[in-house]
C-alpha cells in the first residue's frame, strides 16, 4: 500500500491513510490541532506504528524538553509494531529515535536516504528541515527541498507549502531575490502558506525594507488565526517596527500577540525574549514584561542542555528579570547536561554567547564585546536564523558603545550598511558610537 505520493504505508485502513493525510496539512502548515491529527490517525488503525512515530517527530521538531517522555514513550509503543512495516516506515523509526537521543544529525541523514527514494515523502522532509534549521545547517535548510521539490506537481495541495520551505533556505543561504520570488509564487497558490509569508518577510529584514515589511505582514494578519507560527510573524512584525524606534509599536505588539497566552512553549517564549531583549538595549523600561516571561518559561534550569539556542533565550529572561544568581545557574546547567549533537553547539557557541550576554548584564562592557565579537563568525552553528542572530550583533553594538571596543561597533556599522540601507536604528547605535 502507497500513500498519495506513492510513499509505503503500512496501513490498509483508507480512514487511518485519510487521517495521515490530513495530519500531514497540519504538520506542515501550522494550522489547527496537529495533536488531535495525529490522535485520530492511531484511533483509525491502532496497529499502524508510523501513526505514533509521526506524532512523536512532531513532539521532537518543538525543542520542548518536558515532552521528550511522551515521544519516548510513543516510540516505546510503535516498537513492537514496526517489525512487519514497511522497510521506509522502520527509517522513519530509526530517525526519530535518533532525534530522540539528541543525534540530529544522524536523524538527518536518515531521512535524507528516505528522501533520495521517496522524494514526495512530506514527514521525512518536514522533520529534516525543521532540524536542519535546529542545527544552523543553512545549506541543507535550501538543498535538500531543493533535491525534491521538482518531483511534487504543482497540483498537489500541499506543494505550495514544499515551495515555501525552499523559499527560507534560499532566504537563509542570502539568495534574497530568488527567496523572494519562490515565496510569492508559492503564496498565489495558497495565500497563507505560513512558510512563504515568513521567507519573504525575512528577505525584507535582511534588505533593510522595513516599511514594505510592515505593509507584508499586516496584510496578511488576518489569516494567522490558529497558527503555529502567528507568535514569530508577530515577532518579525515588532523587528520592522524597531528598525524606525517604535518602540512603543513594538512593545505593543509583544503585549497584544506575544507575552501570556500566547505563547505556551520554547519557540514562542523565546520570541518575547529575543524582542524583550532589543528594547532594553535600547534603554526602554519594560516593566514587570520580564519577570512574567520569567514566569512563564518552563524550569529552563531542570531542561537545561536539550538545545543551546533555548537555554541562551531562557537566560535572556532571567538576565531580564534581575535574576542572576539562577540565570549562573542556568549557565553551569546548559554546559554540564548538554549531550549529543546539543553538546558540541553548546561548547562552541551557546555557553560563550551565555557568559557574553552576562557579562553584559553586569555592566561590564569591555568583557561582553570580547567575547561576543569572534562569536559572531561561529554563532550559525547552534541554529536560528539571520534576523534571530542578529541579537548578537545587536548587543554588540550596545555593549561597544559603552567600551573601549568602540572600532568594533564601527566595525559592525560598515558591514550592516553596506548590506542594507541606513535606517532610524542603524543611526542610533551611530549615535551612540560616535560613528
Amino acid at each position: 500500500m502507497n500513500d498519495l505520493r506513492g510513499v509505503p504505508s503500512g496501513s490498509t485502513s483508507p480512514l487511518a491513510r485519510e487521517k495521515h493525510e490530513r495530519a500531514l496539512w497540519h504538520l506542515v502548515s501550522f494550522y489547527g490541532d496537529p495533536m488531535a491529527a495525529f490522535d485520530a490517525t492511531i484511533a483509525a488503525d491502532p496497529g499502524w506504528g508510523l501513526a505514533r512515530v509521526i506524532k512523536a517527530v512532531f513532539i521532537l521538531t518543538l525543542t520542548e524538553p518536558n515532552m521528550l517522555p511522551q515521544a519516548r514513550e510513543l516510540l516505546a509503543e510503535a516498537d513492537p509494531l514496526m517489525g512487519g512495516a514497511p522497510v521506509h516506515e522502520q527509517g522513519h523509526f530509526a530517525a526519530a529515535q535518533a532525534a530522540l537521543d539528541g543525534r540530529w544529525r544522524e536523524a538527518c541523514a536518515r531521512w535524507d536516504a528516505l528522501l533520495l527514494d521517496h522524494p514526495r515523502d512530506l514527514l521525512a522532509l518536514t522533520a529534516a528541515h525543521l532540524f536542519d534549521f535546529y542545527r544552523g545547517d543553512a545549506r541543507n535548510l535550501r538543498a535538500r527541498v531543493a533535491r525534491v521539490l521538482p518531483e511534487w506537481p504543482s497540483g498537489d495541495p500541499l506543494q505550495p507549502y514544499v515551495q515555501g520551505m525552499h523559499a527560507f533556505g534560499l532566504e537563509e543561504c542570502n539568495l534574497y531575490s530568488q527567496a523572494e520570488a519562490a515565496g510569492r509564487e508559492a503564496l498565489t497558490r495558497d495565500p497563507r502558506g505560513p512558510w512563504a509569508i515568513h521567507a519573504v518577510a525575512h528577505v525584507m529584514e535582511m534588505q533593510g525594507r522595513h516599511e514594505e515589511g510592515v505593509r507584508w505582514l499586516e496584510s496578511g494578519s488576518a489569516g494567522w488565526t490558529d497558527n503555529g507560527l502567528a507568535v514569530h510573524l508577530w515577532w518579525h512584525l515588532a523587528l520592522f517596527r524597531l528598525e524606525t524606534l517604535d518602540t512603543s509599536a513594538a512593545l505593543a505588539l509583544f503585549d497584544a500577540r506575544i507575552s501570556g497566552s500566547a505563547s505556551v512553549v520554547n519557540l514562542q517564549w523565546l520570541d518575547g525574549a529575543a524582542l524583550l531583549w532589543r528594547l532594553n538595549l535600547l534603554g526602554v523600561d519594560v516593566g514587570s514584561r520580564w519577570q512574567a516571561l520569567a514566569t512563564d518559561w518552563a524550569d529552563p534550569v531542570a531542561h537545561a542542555g536539550h538545545y543551546a539556542f533555548n537555554d541562551v533565550h531562557a537566560l535572556l529572561a532571567l538576565l531580564g528579570s534581575g535574576d542572576m544568581a539562577r540565570a549562573q545557574t542556568l549557565l553551569a546547567a546548559s554546559s554540564a547536561q548538554a549531550k549529543a549533537d546539543n553538546a558540541g553547539m553548546a561548547r562552541e557557541v551557546g555557553v560563550p554567547l551565555m557568559q557574553g550576554l552576562m557579562a553584559h548584564a553586569r555592566g561590564d562592557a569591555d568583557q561582553a564585546c570580547a567575547v561576543l565579537y569572534p562569536l559572531r563568525s561561529l554563532a550559525h552553528h547552534f541554529g536560528g536564523s539571520h534576523a534571530q542572530r542578529d541579537l548578537i550583533d545587536q548587543t554588540l553594538l550596545a555593549a561597544a558603545a559603552r567600551s573601549s571596543h568602540k572600532a568594533a561597533g564601527r566595525a559592525l556599522l560598515n558591514e550592516r550598511r553596506l548590506a542594507k540601507p541606513n535606517t532610524p536604528l542603524t543611526e542610533h547605535w551611530a549615535s551612540r558610537l560616535g560613528a
